[in-house]
């Protein structure tokens, strides 16, 4: 099932999280913190503007991007953990 955003809103999935710290030490599940990347999954028409147009979003499906730790509301469909949220909360693209 694919989920289709409507507007400037855009579908993210999470990149998994780290398990191990930079010094190797291994993070239990608890101490584990949300990841702030994702791979866009879907992406919606684009902003509206007051005369009627539409401007395009600035991702596409596939770009893997940055965004704050708060950003979005979290959904699950068919057993996936996913975000939706607007383009606004998108930080950066990753090359």
């Amino acid at each position: 099932m694919k989920v289709v955003p409507l507007g400037e809103k855009v579908v993210v999935k999470r990149l998994e999280a780290e398990e191990m710290t930079a010094g190797g030490i291994v993070l239990p599940d608890t101490a584990k913190e949300k990841p702030q990347q994702g791979r866009v999954l879907s992406v919606g028409d684009g902003r509206l503007l007051p005369d009627g147009t539409r401007v395009e979003n600035q991702v596409s499906e596939g770009d893997r991007v940055l965004f704050g730790g708060f950003a979005g509301t979290e959904v699950v469909v068919d057993g996936e953990e996913l975000l939706i949220m607007s383009e606004d909360e998108i930080l950066a693209v990753v090359p």
